[in-house]
């Protein structure tokens, strides 16, 4: 029997290969494959999808996260909060400028940090907070902007799983002082490559961004800062153009899929996401929690279901940052490292092949508790 797999692309590029094939002649007959119009009309589509003022396209998530920063003077010296359990990329980008992650443990329920959080974490070297979107779900950022305004910090969205996710009705992309997107090919929004954005409506912020991703330079040969080389190429602004408008439908789709997984998993005793209140997530992932997480990963790939783990290794205990944070103990960061699951989840899931993950957690789980631990049972 076919595998289910955890993300298909495939079917979504051939549902656009006329407009992706338009998108590619474009750029090659324009002659212009940096910084040209294609990037420019993307910046202006996804900012108004955003509901913010201005876009910046850069190289990748990473680079947006790192440039905000730096746009706003924040490093050495500087503590930023990040939280314990992300991507490493939201705490390399504070170490790339300079300052230091200080890791603020989430909300046990959504796994996003949260407002009390990040008050116990303040030291008076505080200059910013990264709020990061995880799993695309949206961080509560009201009470979050109450802190940053009361404190004087910079409220930062990491958004790079949460295309279209909304809080309130208001897109992730406009929640805080700035955003960072990445369109690495397996977001909702994804490139065909890497690629990645920063969305604001600080126009100052914008233009220092600008410049930074472009050597510094907002003229060609003149340098006004030591900037980076960190621009979003025309070929995938363009194939984004062609996606962008098919984002909400995809996004639809994704929450049917959490909504039969929720369904159909509620009595399994599996861990399942649950949604904020006033949050609409983009259902970048759908993640499971299981206290044998490595057994029932094997129960289902043994069945045909493809999985992922996001994320097993906690950046604190990563090489990166593991001699520094020896002594530190984040207990709920380590946990989630070893408990959660990601089951497939995208726009081309059908439900059929919900049903058969669904079928396969009921007969994993169900295997796991009349086997001694270790063994995994072999289907068909």
């Amino acid at each position: 029997m076919t595998a289910v797999p955890f993300l298909e692309l495939a079917a979504q590029h051939a549902e656009l290969a006329g407009e992706l094939a338009d998108a590619y002649r474009r750029v090659l007959a324009s002659g212009r494959f940096i910084l040209g119009a294609e990037l420019e009309q993307f910046e202006t589509e996804f900012a108004a999808y955003c509901g913010a003022r201005h876009c910046v396209g850069v190289s990748n998530g990473l680079d947006a996260l790192h440039l905000i920063l730096r746009a706003a003077g924040i490093g050495p010296g500087d503590e930023v909060l990040v939280p314990s359990n992300t991507f490493v990329a939201t705490w390399l980008a504070v170490s790339y400028a300079g300052a230091v992650p200080v890791p603020v443990e989430p909300d046990p329920a959504t796994y996003n940090i949260t407002a009390a959080g990040t008050l116990a974490a303040l030291s008076p070297r505080t200059r910013g907070i990264i709020a990061v979107h995880l799993y695309g779900q949206t961080a509560d950022m009201n009470s979050l902007q109450q802190v940053a305004a009361a404190h004087g910090l910079l409220l930062i969205e990491d958004a790079a799983q949460a295309h279209g996710a909304r809080l309130h009705g208001q897109r992730a992309g406009s929640l805080g002082e700035a955003a960072a997107f990445s369109f690495y090919p397996g977001k909702n929004l994804g490139a065909l490559g890497d690629g990645g954005a920063v969305v604001t409506s600080n126009g100052q912020l914008a233009d220092r961004v600008r410049r930074l991703r472009n050597y510094g330079s907002d003229r060609k040969y003149h340098h006004e800062v030591a900037g980076f080389n960190a621009r979003l190429d025309e070929l995938q602004a363009a194939f984004l153009r062609a996606k962008l408008p098919r984002l909400e439908a995809w996004n639809a789709r994704r929450r049917e899929v959490a909504a039969r997984y929720a369904e159909s998993l509620a009595s399994t005793g599996l861990g399942l996401p649950q949604a904020a209140p006033g949050c609409d997530p983009a259902w970048h992932l759908f993640v499971v929690r299981c206290v044998e997480r490595d057994r029932l990963q094997a129960e289902l790939g043994a069945r045909g279901v493809e999985t992922q783990v996001h994320y097993p290794v906690p950046p604190h205990r990563s090489g990166a940052y593991r001699e520094r944070f020896a002594q530190v103990s984040l207990p709920l960061a380590e946990r989630l490292a070893s408990e959660v699951l990601s089951l497939p989840m995208g726009p081309a899931v059908s439900d059929a092949q919900i049903a058969r993950v669904a079928q396969a957690a009921q007969d994993g789980l169900s295997a796991m508790r009349h086997a001694p631990a270790g063994a995994i049972s072999r289907s068909g």
